[in-house]
C-alpha cells in the first residue's frame, strides 16, 4: 500500500514537473468567431435554414390548430363516422409535425447535418491558423477559454487576436484592447531594484587606519607622532578593544 502511495506522488510530481516546463498560452475560440467574417456568414446561412424549418413548423401547427377548433365546434353535430374521421385526420396531423420536427432537431437530424456541412469548411481555417500561431509563438499548448473557465489569465499569453490577424481580420481595436490590458497587469510591470547602501567607515576607524598606513608607510618612524596626551590615550583603548 506504502509503495503505491510513493507511486502516486512521484507521478503527480513528474507531471507538475512536466506541465512547468511546457509553454502554455490561450484563445477565445467565441471571440474569433464572432470576429470572423466567414464564420458570421455560415452562422447567418444556419439562421435561415432555420427560421424555414419553423415556419414550417408553425403552418403544420395551424392546420392542427384550426381542426381541432372544428372538431370542438361541429362535435355535437356530426355524425359518428364523421367525428371519427376527423380525430383521425387530426391525429396523423400531429403525428406527422411531430416526426418532422424530430427529423430537423434532433441528434444528428437536419440540423446537425447543416451545421456541420457550412460550419466544418470554417472551422478547419480556424484550426489551422491557431496551429499555425502556437508554432510560430513557441507554444506547447493553446487552452480554449471559451470552452475551459481560467480563474486567471495573464494576457500576454492571450494568442486571439494574433489568431484572428492570421485569418486576415483587421483587429486595430482588438490589439489596443490587449495591449491596455496586460499594462495594467501587476505582474506585468517592472519593479525598480533598491542597490543597497553602503556602510561609511565611522570616523574611529578612519582615524586609526590613517594612522596604521603612516607607520607603515615611515618605518623609521620619521613622521611625527601624535603628542596630544588625550588623543594618544583614546588610540591606545581602541587598539586594546580590537
Amino acid at each position: 500500500m506504502q509503495s503505491k502511495i510513493v507511486l502516486w506522488i512521484s507521478l503527480i510530481f513528474l507531471s507538475v514537473i512536466s506541465a512547468f516546463s511546457q509553454k502554455v498560452g490561450f484563445i477565445n475560440s467565441n471571440t474569433i468567431r464572432e470576429k470572423y467574417p466567414d464564420a458570421q456568414q455560415a452562422k447567418q446561412r444556419v439562421q435561415s435554414m432555420v427560421d424555414e424549418w419553423k415556419r414550417e413548423l408553425d403552418a403544420m401547427q395551424q392546420k392542427v390548430d384550426n381542426l381541432e377548433f372544428d372538431i370542438k365546434k361541429n362535435r355535437l353535430i356530426w355524425t359518428e363516422a364523421e367525428k371519427q374521421s376527423k380525430d383521425s385526420e387530426l391525429g396523423t396531423l400531429k403525428k406527422t409535425r411531430e416526426d418532422y420536427a424530430k427529423s430537423i432537431f434532433e441528434m444528428n437530424g437536419k440540423h446537425d447535418q447543416a451545421v456541420k456541412t457550412i460550419f466544418t469548411p470554417v472551422e478547419e481555417k480556424i484550426y489551422a491558423a491557431v496551429q499555425q500561431v502556437a508554432s510560430d509563438q513557441g507554444f506547447d499548448i493553446l487552452v480554449d477559454q471559451s470552452v475551459q473557465p481560467l480563474p486567471y489569465v495573464n494576457y500576454k499569453y492571450d494568442m486571439t487576436v494574433k489568431v484572428l490577424k492570421n485569418l486576415g481580420v483587421n483587429v486595430d481595436e482588438l490589439e489596443k484592447d490587449l495591449q491596455d490590458r496586460i499594462e495594467k497587469d501587476p505582474r506585468n510591470q517592472t519593479k525598480e531594484t533598491k542597490q543597497p547602501r553602503r556602510r561609511g567607515r565611522t570616523s574611529s576607524q578612519t582615524d586609526d587606519n590613517r594612522t596604521f598606513e603612516q607607520n607603515q608607510s615611515d618605518p623609521n618612524n620619521t613622521i611625527k607622532p601624535e603628542t596630544d596626551p588625550e588623543k594618544m590615550k583614546q588610540l591606545q583603548e581602541r587598539r586594546i578593544n580590537r
